[in-house]
């Protein structure tokens, strides 16, 4: 199984996906979540520039932010100064669009939208959504070093759900999914995946579609527990950014809340009470998956650790990892929290990569 790495793109931090290289990580997907990191293909430039082998993308780029034509043209530059390692992930926003108060595209703008993104990405003529107008629109100077479009580069969708997964199957090279709790999971990504495959008429490789799940790893000392000022540390800021998830697919769609959340839903949804309904979409993801704000600490619980993340002594981390690569997952990206990020980075590096290469 490759592990791989999100990162919280900082143009000030490139260092951080050297050091990434360097401890044997296969992937660096930076993510594109606007007004609360850097730009994503600013900070990719540089990491390209950097490095030699890792594989650089984005983690995944927005639709509903950037025209495809934008996102295609950001990412062939990338293939210009990293030939042949790179890719890109694409996602309908779950934060970068929350973040402005909107929800993510919907399904059927998605759709369109990869439809549109996947000739552009190949250098050829494409039909995008101009203005409300389908319009011919390709890439006028290929050549001359601009862009890269003779390496490929290879199309990562990410689902959450059985149509978004749909989509994957339908246009995309790989899925960028949710952990899954449990190897048998595995198994309904697949169906949707396969389903979305068929409606397009493609028949899916599963040896050649690439799987990737988000979430991050800490690995336990003797005697340490779930609860330790380390693990919080490091595990809270992501555990936190589901709960803010929850509580956006509550208020946006009516969703109820995974159960895991019960025990503190009720008490985080009354500490929200008191925030404009204009600023809300603000607040909810303040610290996203850097830090824990002081007021949410109450709220990281070793359960919500424990069904968010992967915690564990190495020799358990590495059985459930290879039952999930055996369930056809290939590749675990973690993001760490910020401030621990370089130490987790070499724990993990040290530790894990080498047991699972």
């Amino acid at each position: 199984m490759d592990i791989g790495v999100c990162v919280a793109s900082h143009i000030g931090d490139i260092d951080y996906v050297v050091q990434a290289e360097r401890f044997g990580y296969s992937h660096a997907w930076l993510a594109d979540s606007q007004m609360i990191w850097s730009d994503c293909y600013a900070t990719l430039a540089l990491a390209a520039q950097a490095t030699q082998s890792i594989r650089l993308g984005t983690g995944v780029a927005v639709a509903g932010t950037r025209p495809p034509a934008v996102n295609a043209a950001g990412i062939a530059t990338i293939n210009a100064l990293a030939p042949a390692r790179t890719f890109m992930g694409i996602g309908a926003g779950n934060t970068a669009m929350r973040i402005m108060g909107e929800p993510p595209q919907r399904i059927a703008a998605f759709d369109r939208y990869l439809a549109s993104l996947r000739p552009l990405l190949r250098g050829e003529e494409s039909l995008v959504d101009v203005a409300g107008e389908p319009r011919p629109i390709v890439h006028g100077m290929p050549d001359r070093g601009f862009v890269n479009f003779e390496d490929p580069i290879p199309l990562y969708v990410s689902g959450f759900g059985p149509r978004s997964l749909g989509l994957a199957g339908q246009h995309g090279d790989g899925a960028v999914l949710a952990m899954p709790p449990h190897p048998n999971v595995m198994a309904h990504f697949w169906k949707s995946i396969e389903a979305g495959a068929a409606r397009a008429g493609r028949s899916l490789d599963r040896s050649s579609f690439y799987m990737s799940a988000l979430t991050t790893i800490s690995l336990l000392d003797d005697g340490e527990t779930l609860d330790s000022p380390r693990i919080r540390e490091e595990c809270g800021a992501f555990a936190m950014a589901t709960v803010h998830f929850a509580y956006d697919q509550w208020r946006q769609f009516g969703h109820a809340p995974p159960a895991f959340l019960e025990e503190i839903w009720d008490e985080y949804c009354a500490m929200l009470v008191g925030v404009p309904d204009d600023r809300l979409h603000q607040r909810i993801h303040a610290g996203h998956n850097c830090w824990v704000l002081p007021e949410e600490e109450r709220f990281v619980t070793p359960e919500i650790i424990d069904a968010t993340c992967v915690v564990g002594r190495r020799d358990d981390v590495v059985s459930r990892l290879r039952a999930l690569e055996e369930a056809g997952l290939d590749q675990v990206m973690i993001l760490p929290a910020f401030e621990p990020r370089h130490s987790v980075l070499e724990r993990v590096g040290n530790e894990l990569i080498p047991q699972l290469a």
